[in-house]
């Protein structure tokens, strides 16, 4: 498999992945009565951190696949 494409995977499940940080604190004060900036914060930290912890490795992986990709392909031009 090309390695561009492994790591535009690897983008999107970090994304995800991010994203479903966001979308669980949420969750969680769906019954709340008022909304403020410090209520979310205290919503998001019911959220485990290994959902951030695991976006963030996708990034990089999918940052290193998609950097070899292209350093392997001017390598192969010259």
């Amino acid at each position: 498999m090309n390695k561009k494409i492994i790591g535009s995977i690897f983008f999107l499940i970090s994304s995800v992945l991010y994203s479903t940080r966001y979308i669980c604190a949420s969750i969680i004060g769906i019954n709340s009565t008022t909304w403020s900036k410090e209520e979310f914060i205290l919503y998001l930290s019911y959220v485990p951190n290994n959902l951030m912890l695991f976006s963030c490795i996708t990034l990089i992986l999918g940052i290193i696949f998609f950097v070899w990709e292209i350093v392997g392909f001017t390598k192969k031009q010259t």
